[in-house]
């Protein structure tokens, strides 16, 4: 029987620590393939990758349907690409997670 994902622990930490910032130039080919998904800044990357990796399919459905999670647009990624972004990405095969940094609260 599978965990659930918020008791995933051991899958959290994996994916914590393979979650870094990269350059989006070195994501458009990724992209160009249709692998790449934004995650909005209001949610926690870590544990969007770990719901994809137990397919929580409620869960994410319901972070689609609030366009909160999504498959990167043209706009953002010609925005991304103009500005030479470098955005926080999560690997859950075969899709890369991307983030854009969250906005400070001053």
């Amino acid at each position: 029987m599978k965990t659930k994902p918020e008791n995933d622990t051991e899958l959290h930490d994996k994916i914590n620590r393979e979650t870094g910032r990269i350059a989006w130039s070195e994501l458009e080919r990724h992209f160009a393939q249709g692998n790449v998904i934004y995650v909005s800044e209001e949610l926690d990357l870590i544990d969007v990758a770990v719901r994809i990796s137990h397919d929580d399919k409620d869960k994410i459905s319901h972070w689609m349907a609030e366009g909160k999670v999504a498959k990167v647009s043209d706009l953002q990624a010609q925005t991304w690409s103009a500005c030479g972004a470098a955005l926080w990405a999560s690997v859950v095969h075969p899709f890369i997670l991307v983030q854009p940094d969250k906005k400070q609260l001053h």
